[in-house]
C-alpha cells in the first residue's frame, strides 16, 4: 500500500500548554505573535503581537541584494523579538521568510547570518507554501461553514489569492505584485501623476488576470464565494473607512466589511495626496503612507476582476498559519483542519502521479529506506523523525526524472522536485529532498556540485548519509517486482560490519539480481559510514524492522 510507513512518523501528542512565538519576515514589516497553545481543545490564544517596519523589500536596485543597513535593522528587530518572546516564557520560536528574502541573491546569506548571530533558524518558504499557511491562519479565525471563500493577502512583495471552503484549498497562487515592490519599481511622482496611476493600474490588472482566471475555474457552477482580506494594507484601508464612517476602529477588526464602491472612493482620494498628506489621515501610519496607494490599487483591481463588491476583513493570516502548521505537524489538531496533517504525504503522492512514477516500486523503495533509517538510528546515525520524512519523500520521488528522459534521470529528478512546488515543505527542505533523490545513483555528493555546495554543512551531512540508505533501498527492488519482502539489520561495531538479512517474497527466487545490485552500490555506503556491508537471504525473518 502506498505511503504505508507514514503512520510511524507521528510525533507523540504533548498535552501540556505551551508558549510558542511565530515570526514572519515580510517584505514591508517583521511581525511576531506569541501564543499559548492548548492541545486539549485544540486551540491557541494570542497573548502578544509585535511589529517593526524594517522594509526588507527596499533592496539594491542594481544587484537586487538586501541592503546592509536593512539587514542590520532586521537582525536588531529579531533580537528584540527574541527578548520579548523570552519574557513570555516562549519555549519555541518559529520563523519564516517570504518574497523579499526569497528573491534576493544574498537572501540565504542573510538567513545564515541570522542563525549565526542569534541562533534563530528562519525557514524560507515558497509563494504557494506561503498561501497555504495564510489559508490555515484564516481558517483558525473564521468559520467558513463549508462555503467557498476567496482570500486575498496583499503583502509588500507579493499578493496571494486562495480559494477554499474549510477543506483543502482548491486554488493557491502567489503573484509578484506587492505594495512595496510596486511603489519602489513603478512610482516616481508624489502625488502620483495621472500617467503613472493609469500605468500602475494596468500593470496590476495584467498581473492579476491569470491567477484570478485560474481561481474562478475552481468554482463550481452557481457557487458564490465570499471575499476575505488579510494583512496590513487591507487592515489599514478598513481602519481608515471605519474611522470616517463610525468614528472609531472596531476591535476586533475581523468581520468588518468594505465595499467596492467605498474602496474606489478611497483610492480616488489617495491618488490626489502626497505621502505627507496621506500620513495625516487617521489610520494611516507614516511608514504605511508611502505604499498604501499601490496596495489599495491591487485590492481594487482584484475585486473588479473577481466580480465581488464586498470584502470582509480577517486579522489572522500568515503568522497564525505558522502556528497552525506547527500544531498540525505535531498531531495536535483533530478538528476540521485534520486533513492538513497529511499535507506532505498527499502532495508527494500527487507529484509522483503527475510525473507517472511507478508508485508500487517507489513505495517499496521508501519502505526499505525508512527501515534502514529506523534500524540504524543510534548506531550509524542520529537523525530524527523530521529527517526521516525527507528521506521518505525523496524515495517516493527518486525516479520522477524518467518523465523527462531516462538518461541522467537522477538529475532531472532533482530539478522536478526542486521546482515542483511541493506543499508543506520549506525551501531548504525541498532542496534536501531534491538532493537526496539526485544522489540515489551514480556519483556521491560532491562539493563541486553547485546544488550540494550551496547548502549548510548540517544539510550536506544529512544528504550524504541518508542518500546512502536510498541507494541500498533502490538496489533491494532492482527488478521492481517486490522480490525482497523484508529486511533486518545486524550491526557489529567491533569489526565494524553491517549485515543485511533479506527475505525473498518467493522462496524459489534466489534474488541474484538484487544481491548483485546491492554489491555494486554498497561502496558509497561503506565509505560514508566506515563499515563493511554484507547481505544474505534468510527465510526466517518475521518483520521489516
Amino acid at each position: 500500500m502506498v505511503n504505508s510507513v507514514s503512520a510511524s512518523w507521528l510525533i507523540p501528542t504533548q498535552v501540556e500548554q505551551q508558549i510558542i512565538a511565530a515570526i514572519d519576515l515580510g517584505t514591508n514589516s517583521l511581525h511576531m505573535v506569541v501564543v499559548k497553545v492548548e492541545p486539549t481543545l485544540p486551540a491557541f490564544t494570542i497573548i502578544a503581537r509585535e511589529k517593526d517596519s524594517v522594509r526588507l523589500g527596499d533592496r539594491d536596485l542594481i544587484s537586487g541584494n538586501l541592503k546592509l543597513e536593512v539587514i542590520d535593522r532586521a537582525i536588531a528587530t529579531l533580537s528584540r523579538f527574541q527578548e520579548i518572546a523570552k519574557t513570555y516564557n516562549a519555549h519555541t520560536t518559529i520563523a519564516v521568510a517570504t518574497s523579499a528574502v526569497r528573491e534576493a541573491p544574498n537572501g540565504r546569506d542573510f538567513l545564515q547570518q541570522v542563525e549565526a548571530q542569534l541562533g534563530l533558524q528562519v525557514d524560507l518558504i515558497s509563494g504557494q507554501e506561503e498561501a497555504r499557511r495564510i489559508y490555515l491562519g484564516v481558517l483558525s479565525g473564521m468559520e467558513f461553514n463549508d462555503q467557498p471563500h476567496i482570500i486575498i493577502d496583499i503583502g509588500g512583495g507579493s499578493t496571494e489569492l486562495i480559494l477554499g471552503d474549510s477543506h483543502e484549498a482548491r486554488s493557491l497562487s502567489s503573484t509578484k505584485i506587492g505594495a512595496v515592490r510596486l511603489t519602489t519599481e513603478r512610482v516616481t511622482t508624489d502625488p502620483i501623476s495621472d500617467r503613472e496611476f493609469e500605468y500602475l493600474t494596468a500593470h496590476v490588472r495584467g498581473a492579476l488576470e491569470r491567477p484570478v482566471d485560474e481561481l474562478r475555474a475552481c468554482l463550481q457552477p452557481g457557487e458564490v464565494a465570499r471575499l476575505v482580506g488579510t494583512a496590513g494594507t487591507i487592515e489599514t484601508l478598513a481602519t481608515v473607512h471605519a474611522r470616517e464612517k463610525l468614528g472609531l476602529t472596531p476591535s476586533p477588526l475581523t468581520g468588518y466589511q468594505l465595499s467596492l464602491k467605498d474602496l474606489q472612493e478611497i483610492v480616488n482620494r489617495l491618488r490626489k495626496l502626497n505621502c505627507v498628506e496621506r500620513a495625516a489621515i487617521a489610520g494611516i501610519s507614516e511608514s504605511r503612507s508611502e505604499i498604501i496607494l499601490a496596495g489599495a490599487i491591487i485590492l481594487l483591481e482584484a475585486m473588479k476582476l473577481l466580480g465581488i463588491d464586498t470584502l470582509t476583513v480577517c486579522e489572522r493570516s500568515l503568522r497564525e498559519g505558522i502556528i497552525v502548521n506547527w500544531m498540525l505537524s505535531r498531531g495536535l489538531i483533530e478538528d476540521r483542519l485534520r486533513y492538513q496533517s497529511s499535507i506532505r504525504q498527499r502532495n508527494v503522492i500527487k507529484t509522483a502521479q503527475k510525473y507517472q512514477v511507478n508508485l508500487e516500486h517507489s513505495d517499496r523503495v521508501a519502505t526499505f529506506a525508512v527501515a534502514l533509517f529506523d534500524q540504524l538510528q543510534g548506531k550509524l546515525h542520529n537523525w530524527g523523525v523530521e529527517e526521516k520524512q525527507l528521506l521518505w519523500a525523496a524515495a517516493m520521488l527518486h525516479n520522477c526524472g524518467y518523465h523527462v528522459n531516462h538518461s541522467a534521470h537522477h538529475k532531472h529528478s532533482y530539478y522536478l522536485i526542486r521546482h515542483g512546488e511541493l506543499l508543506g515543505y520549506t525551501e531548504t527542505e525541498l532542496e534536501i529532498i531534491a538532493n537526496i533523490a539526485r544522489y540515489h545513483r551514480r556519483s556521491p555528493p560532491k562539493k563541486k556540485h553547485e546544488n550540494y555546495r550551496n547548502l549548510a554543512k548540517n544539510s550536506r551531512q544529512l544528504i550524504s548519509q541518508v542518500s546512502a540508505f536510498l541507494r541500498l533501498a533502490v538496489a533491494l527492488d532492482r527488478r521492481q517486482i517486490g522480490a525482497i519482502s523484508q529486511l533486518r539489520c545486524q550491526y557489529n561495531p567491533i569489526i565494524p560490519e553491517l549485515h543485511l538479512y533479506l527475505q525473498a517474497a518467493n522462496p524459489d527466487d534466489d534474488c541474484a539480481l538484487e544481491l548483485w545490485s546491492l554489491d555494486t552500490k554498497k561502496a558509497i555506503f561503506e565509505a560514508e559510514y566506515g563499515v563493511r556491508l554484507a547481505a544474505t537471504l534468510d527465510s526466517t525473518l518475521s518483520c521489516v524492522g
